[in-house]
Formats: C-alpha cells, structure tokens, sequence
C-alpha cells in the first residue's frame, strides 16, 4: 500500500523546509536508506531519507518551502493508484472547518448568552492559509543564481571565478548550464562597454542586487535574536586582559607540539574553567525557573555565508587544549558547508563569539537562547602600558560580557570575569 511521507522536522526550531532538489524521480525504485532529496532546514542541507521500499509514485513540490508535516512525495507499488490516498492525506491535514466554527461560537458568547459579532479569520488560520499557499508555489529557476538550470560543478567552478552564473549561457540539455560552459566563459569572456570617463560606477562582477528571497537558515536567525534581544533584558561588561603570559604560553606549546593551538582554543578552556567556579553564568531562563546546568558546554559561533551557526563543544572544560582544537576545526569546517548535525548545535549552556581576527577591538553580541550569557571577544592589540611603574609594550585583549539580568547580576558577571581574567593573564591556572 502507498505510503505519504511528509516533511519531517529536521532541527528543534525548523518549521518548515525547503527543497533544494531531488535526486530521484517518478517512477524510480526506492530502497530503504536511499537519499531522495536535499533539504534546506534553517541550521543546514540534510539528506531526505527514504524509510520506504518500493516506486516514487508522486512528488508534491519540486523546489521550494514546504511547511512541517507538508506532503512532498508518495512510495508505493509500480502502477498502484495513490490519487484517493492523496486526497485523503490532504483532508487530514487540513483543519476541521466545523470544530473551528463551534469553538469560535463558544468563545464568543457573553454572559447574557448573546453572541458577539465574530471577528475576521484568526491569525493563525491566516497563517495556515499562507503556508498552504507558499507550500504550492514553485520558485521561478531563473530569479536568483540558485534557482538556474546549472550542474552544482558549474555553480562551484562559477562561484571560485566570482562569476554571475546569471550571465553565463548553457548548452546542456534544456539550456543547463554545465562545465563546458563555464570554462568557455573564462576564456573568452565578453567584452564589457568601456566606463565612463566622468560619474561611472563600476559595479564588482558576482553581486546579485535587489531583492532576494530568505533563507531557511536567516529567517531563523532573525526570529530568534529578535526574541532574545527584545525577551532578554541585556547588560554588558567590558574587561581589558593583559595577554603576554597567554601570548608567550601558546608559544611555547606550539614549537613543541603538532597540534598548533589558537588563541580562541585558550579562551574556550578557560571560560570554561571559570564557569565551572561560577556556576550562576552557567545557567538558563526557563520562563518560571533558573536552570543551573551540571555540564559546561561552551558553543563557538561560525560565521558562514547566510549567518551565524553555532557548534558546541561538550564538557569543554574536561578536554586539553589539543582536543579542543581540532573538535573546533573539525565542526567550523562541518558548519561552513552546511553539514553540522541537530545533536552538534544543541546543548550550549555559553557561547563565544570572536571577532578578533577581523582586527575588531571591541564589540557586544546578542545573547544565544537558552544561554544567559555571550562573550564577545576582540583582537590582541600591542599597546603602551604602565607595569611596575615603567611604561612597557603589552598584548591587551578586550572582552565584553553580555549578560541575561533576569538570570546574572552585575556583580556576579563581574566576578566571572574577574576569573577569566586571572586565568588569561596566568595560564597555568587553567590546569588547576
């Protein structure tokens, strides 16, 4: 008998899932374990598993979003007729339009027993009305680069060249644009229009301008750090650490080890360390309660192409700097394609995000649900300053503390920090 399969929620705050494209087609044999589709969640692309043995009768959508629990495809036997158990799938899905109206005429009623005037639909049929729709639409293969005719090694050759694969022609099947296509592009590009002499502007090649629809991963951003900034009563504090033992620490480490450890490696161990004596920062808001967590799982924010992703580094202050090091490689590389997996980005208790490397002195960062806290971490700037009454070169570092005032208090973020600092400017510390 046919099976639906519907869209599954792939992350905890997916809410719906956009196909980027199948790698099976009606009427192919299907086989447990067998990839049908990529889908785009708003963390990552993740393969569409089949758990079904038999042929891909019918396939609901084939680019585009698709809510949770949508229908997508239909597996069944060759030839069967899956059509009564698709109106079926949709009947059930979609509410029942008599219950809404008993409930709606319930709650309308005022004590004398009259009926009020009912108001217009509710927002959350609104919302349905407006995911069913978006859920049917298809995206048009020629609005943004992604959505060409293009083989994905055309897309990765034209994205290395910076090229707008906009601009190239394909002469694969259906105008596809492939290989061939881009290196016959690259070595006779065509001829641009000589710029004005006066009052022209030169526009970089590979910049897409005007509008261009959200992603999973960015919608998801938005509503969550919108949440938390406006939520969370946020309050900052600033430290300035003296970096010197850190500097000539790591040093040292790194002439006498394979494993060449970061700056950023130190500063995960050793906030790690001080959350454990500072078990307050360690905590979560949970609306009627303070959760105060046993594990100390730091996460380290990843900037990628649409965002920010947020792998995590479990019991982080159990691990050596050399284990630290390479999770941290292992998973930044992992979140820069898009490959992390749900149990990788989940359980954060702290989270760092370092800007240093971009020669950023000093920022704030919105706090990472369900942390209380974030840090905000700059670069390592050679600067005059007095130690033991002289004035001697040092490697200062500022770090700024954004801080859940429901959960941490200024005084009690201000000794976390104090921690830190002594640990940073003394790293042996760590390791007591």
């Amino acid at each position: 008998m046919a099976e639906v399969i519907r869209m599954p929620r792939l992350s905890d705050t997916m809410e719906e899932g956009n196909i980027v494209g199948w790698l099976k087609e009606v009427g192919d044999k299907v086989s447990p374990g067998d990839i049908l589709a990529e889908v785009e969640t708003d963390k990552a692309t993740m393969d569409l598993e089949s758990f079904q043995e038999g042929t891909l009768l019918y396939i609901g959508i084939k680019e585009g979003p698709v809510p949770v629990d949508g229908i997508i495809a239909i597996i069944g036997d060759e030839g069967e007729d899956y059509k009564a158990i698709l109106e079926e799938a949709k009947t059930a899905s979609a509410p029942s339009a008599d219950n809404d109206k008993k409930e709606s005429s319930e709650d309308t009623k005022n004590s004398s027993g009259e009926k009020k005037k009912e108001d217009a639909p509710t927002t959350e049929k609104s919302e349905v009305s407006k995911a069913d729709q978006k859920a049917d639409r298809t995206f048009e293969s020629d609005t943004v680069d992604e959505r060409i005719k293009a083989s994905p090694l055309a897309k990765s050759m034209a994205k290395e060249a910076g090229i707008a694969i906009s601009s190239v022609s394909g002469t694969g099947e259906s105008g596809r644009i492939v290989k061939r296509d881009i290196e016959e592009y690259i070595k006779n590009p065509p001829a641009s229009s000589p710029a004005m002499a006066t009052g022209s502007i030169i526009k970089p090649e590979g910049v897409q301008y005007g509008d261009k629809p959200l992603s999973q991963m960015r919608k998801t951003i938005a509503k969550r750090l919108s949440e938390s900034k406006f939520s969370a009563p946020h309050f900052y504090l600033t430290i300035e650490i003296n970096m010197d033992e850190s500097v000539r620490a790591r040093k040292l480490v790194n002439e006498n080890s394979e494993v060449r450890i970061s700056f950023n490696d130190i500063i995960i161990k050793a906030c790690a360390v001080a959350l454990r004596k500072h078990p307050a920062v360690n905590s979560s808001w949970l609306g009627d309660k303070i959760k105060t967590h046993e594990e100390v799982n730091i996460g380290v924010a990843v900037a990628v192409d649409e965002g920010l992703l947020v792998p995590v580094i479990k019991n982080a202050e159990l691990k050596p700097l050399s284990f630290i090091n390479q999770e941290v490689k292992e998973l930044a590389g992992k979140a820069k394609v898009k490959k992390l997996k749900p149990e990788e980005m989940q359980g954060n208790t702290f989270t760092i995000s370092n800007l240093g490397m971009f020669d950023i002195d000093e920022f704030t960062a919105i706090i990472n649900p369900p942390d209380a806290c974030i840090l905000a971490v700059g670069s390592i700037i050679q600067k005059p300053i007095v130690k033991n009454g002289e004035i001697v070169i040092g490697n200062m570092m500022k770090v700024t503390l954004s801080c859940d005032h429901r959960v941490v208090d200024g005084a009690t973020g201000a000794q976390f920090l104090q921690t830190l600092k002594s640990m940073l400017e003394n790293p042996l510390m760590i390791l007591v």
